[in-house]
């Protein structure tokens, strides 16, 4: 499995943007993609998750503001971030699993919020 992450940038506190990572390869088992972040001199950590069958979860700091979801055909997913604050600066990561593997890893897009 291949994952391209894009949609990162600088915007403005309040503000909004769109992440997408487009995955390839042998998608057809993969049970859960999730967006991670890691902010400098901090662990990276779990933004959100949303399974095959579309359940989803969020990080508590995200909640309300961030919306994650997956194309019909499961090939891209998507990570829409409103309400944008400045402790959202950090490298998104997304990531890919499936059960009883190691998880996949995209390459990390850059968002920074400023204020």
């Amino acid at each position: 499995v291949q994952l391209q992450a894009s949609g990162g940038g600088l915007v403005q506190a309040g503000g909004s943007l769109r992440l997408s990572c487009t995955a390839s390869g042998t998608i057809f088992s993969i049970n859960v993609m999730a967006w991670y972040r890691q902010a400098p001199g901090k662990q990276r950590e779990l933004v959100a998750s949303i399974t095959s069958g579309g359940s989803t979860n969020y990080a508590d700091s995200v909640k309300g503001r961030f919306t994650i979801s997956r194309d019909y055909a499961k090939t891209t997913m998507y990570l829409q971030m409103n309400s944008l604050r400045p402790e959202d600066t950090a490298a998104y990561y997304c990531s890919a699993v499936k059960y009883g593997s190691p998880n996949y890893w995209g390459q990390g897009t850059q968002v920074t919020v400023s204020s």
